[in-house]
């Protein structure tokens, strides 16, 4: 299946924010004075090691937005797999513009490319089962599009994008509602008919009562593969089996198999390690 692109129009705030934090109330002191106005030059981004690209679309705009007369020439699209020395885009133009542009261009690309990564080695580490791997709500404040949309680069699913996607009922929500039945009550009660209703459950006993209200979803949080196996044989269909805890490529598959249909995890987006990328400089 292809990868659908953001349009420019959602880019372009989060780029330009960025230029203007780092371009200050100066600009480029640096590149103004050593390089000539006139200079132009020919670069290319390349990979430094294995992995999966995310975020062209926001280094092409990092360029445009500093520099129109910046070319950008992409050789691969976002989902492409990397290897060390893997010529990611082709640049040339004014070399001051280039250079101006390339660490947010880089923070970007390599960003979203080492969350693309990480998903990828899940979904990799799962391709033998029938489930998926999902992100969450765990986002950089004001990038949360940019990585949800670098997690499906990766092969991976969105969870909801916000708090007015679906009803999520977490722990902290049963406590404080007074049990798993009132909550599952109160929420079948508010929610309109497009409305997907999921629970949070931490026990077998949780389970069986949220089962009782018919959620669309439930979410089998910090439970062995063992202890999921017997969610999955009790939720038998009626709603879809979401894991979460302690899920990374070593500790997936298990949870995978035990027929659950998905698998979430925060650290795809707030811990992934930046993919190293790089600009060289070809003349």
């Amino acid at each position: 299946m292809s990868l659908l692109s953001l349009p420019d129009i959602m880019i372009e705030p989060a780029v330009r924010a960025a230029l203007l934090e780092d371009l200050g109330r100066a600009g480029d002191i640096t590149s103004d004075a050593v390089i000539p106005p006139a200079t132009q030059a020919r670069v290319a981004l390349v990979a430094r090691e294995p992995g999966v690209v995310a975020g062209l679309d926001f280094a092409r705009l990092t360029f445009r937005l500093v520099d129109p007369q910046i070319r950008f020439a992409p050789r691969l699209e976002d989902g492409a797999r990397l290897q060390p020395g893997d010529i990611i885009a082709d640049i040339d133009g004014p070399a001051r513009g280039i250079l101006t542009g390339e660490r947010v261009a880089l923070n970007f690309l390599g960003h979203l490319s080492g969350i693309a990564s990480a998903t990828r080695g899940i979904a990799d580490a799962i391709a033998h089962t029938g489930a998926k791997i999902t992100c969450t709500r765990k986002t950089t404040p004001g990038l949360r599009f940019a990585e949800k949309y670098a997690v499906r680069a990766g092969g991976g699913a969105n969870h909801r994008f916000g708090l007015d996607d679906a009803i999520l009922i977490k722990d902290n929500h049963i406590a404080i509602a007074g049990g798993v039945g009132v909550a599952m009550a109160r929420a079948r009660a508010a929610a309109g008919h497009l409305v997907k209703i999921e629970i949070e459950v931490d026990t077998l006993a949780q389970l069986d009562e949220a089962l009782a209200h018919g959620p669309d979803a439930i979410l089998l949080d910090n439970m062995t593969p063992e202890t999921l196996r017997e969610a999955v044989r009790r939720i038998g269909g009626r709603a879809i089996a979401e894991a979460s805890g302690r899920i990374n490529a070593e500790t997936a598959p298990a949870i995978a198999e035990s027929r659950v249909d998905l698998l979430s995890a925060g650290w795809l987006t707030h811990s992934a390690r930046v993919l190293d990328i790089g600009l060289d400089f070809l003349d």
